[in-house]
């Protein structure tokens, strides 16, 4: 790539949940843009493995469990010391909880562990990140939401709940570090063939992927870990630098539409 298309040379960025999936696609994009990379994450051979695929020399491994705030602090600081500074902290890890249809069967161990993760370790993520970000007057804070945080009935409750809460705190932390030039976003992808899903739905990546096509609204295209990656990098660099409170969604328009109204369908033949 050459240098000058580099949209993020000299920037220090913190992914955490980046030892796979999502995180780890963007990590490496982030990296092949000129930025320096912390995984942060639980997985500690993936994300070394993540570490040696993008070089040793402009990446840091840190075993990170963002429900744990002297983790989140520990990874914030080490960017910080290794590298300098902090430009980017995308708050990426999440998990889900076993589907029940019924919620009197759900159960509130499961449901506060998602909690914990998706929406106590975002705010740790937000809260260390603008710890370092606010004297230096500058950053960008990303974290993962999903479609389920416009609509209901796509996936369980807690998960819903906590992707709503996400774009809560995207919202409220961006009126409050705007002030210090922080720009605040998060991002809405529609259903993807990650480990994470496959491990949800207990399909294989092909079955997941087709399932996540049948009940798209764009035809024609399937939604991969790298689309969700470029989307993040935009998000983070000087080419959204007036984009704050921001939700974007990947979805291919499938949360602006109830498909029981059938409307607008042209014959098969067309």
């Amino acid at each position: 790539m050459a240098a000058t298309s580099k949209r993020l040379e000299g920037k220090v960025v913190l992914i955490t949940g980046a030892a796979s999936g999502i995180g780890e696609c963007s990590a490496k994009l982030f990296a092949e843009h000129g930025a320096k990379i912390v995984i942060a994450d639980i997985q500690d051979q993936l994300g070394q493995a993540v570490c040696e695929a993008i070089g040793l020399s402009n990446s840091i491994y840190v075993h990170c469990n963002v429900t744990n705030e002297e983790d989140v602090k520990n990874a914030v600081d080490t960017a910080v010391d290794i590298f300098g500074k902090l430009d980017i902290m995308f708050n990426n890890a999440g998990i889900m909880d076993p589907y029940k249809e019924r919620v009197i069967d759900n159960e509130k161990s499961d449901f506060e562990r998602v909690l914990s993760v998706n929406v106590t370790g975002v705010f740790l993520g937000m809260k260390h990140a603008a710890r370092v970000m606010v004297p230096a007057r500058s950053g960008s804070i990303l974290s993962m939401a999903s479609s389920a945080s416009n609509i209901g009935g796509a996936t369980t409750h807690a998960y819903t709940c906590a992707k709503h809460d996400v774009t809560g705190l995207t919202k409220n932390l961006a009126v409050e570090l705007g002030q210090f030039g922080i720009r605040v976003n998060c991002l809405s992808p529609h259903a993807i063939a990650t480990q994470m899903a496959t491990s949800f739905l207990r399909m294989d990546m092909e079955s997941v992927e087709s399932m996540a096509n049948l009940h798209a609204n764009l035809k024609g295209v399937t939604l991969k870990t790298d689309d969700v990656a470029k989307a993040a990098l935009f998000l983070v660099s000087d080419e959204a630098k007036y984009i704050s409170g921001h939700n974007l969604f990947i979805d291919g328009g499938f949360s602006i539409v109830n498909p029981s109204f059938n409307l607008f369908q042209y014959p098969k033949n067309i």
